[in-house]
Formats: structure tokens, sequence, C-alpha cells
């Protein structure tokens, strides 16, 4: 499942990062979306983007064409 596609409240553990822009890929493991860190969907805007996700004590807004990219497996 891609981390785009999670309601709000959801929670999932972050499996895999499937980003080719090495750039982009970089800026997101610098702010803590690495292979098994747990992620809650906090909010989505209005028209869908951007998403507030929760993780690691802290809220990041991300476009949703770089959450598409992340592969999560949902917690229940």
């Amino acid at each position: 499942m891609k981390l785009s596609e999670l309601k709000v409240g959801q929670k999932a553990k972050v499996l895999n990062l499937n980003i080719e822009d090495k750039q982009i890929k970089r800026h997101l493991l610098d702010m803590g979306i690495t292979r098994g860190v747990i992620v809650k969907i906090k909010e989505i805007a209005p028209m869908g983007d951007p998403i507030d996700i929760e993780l690691r004590d802290y809220e990041l807004c991300i476009r949703k064409a770089d959450l598409t990219q992340i592969e999560v497996e949902v917690i229940k």
C-alpha cells in the first residue's frame, strides 16, 4: 500500500522509499521518513494536497506526489 492511500487517523509502518530523485529521497530521509518508522495521517488539505503526517513526535506536510512513492504496511 502507498502512504498517500491512507485515511486521516490511520497509522502505518514505512517499508520502502521508491523515490528515483536522489535529492528528494535524501530530504525525506533527513526528515525522519526511514524504513521501519511509524507514521500517522493527521490531516489532508481540502484539495487533497499536501498531507500532514506525524512521526517521531513531530508533524510534516508533504506533497501527495512524494507520498505515492512510499510503501507502507497499515497498523491496526
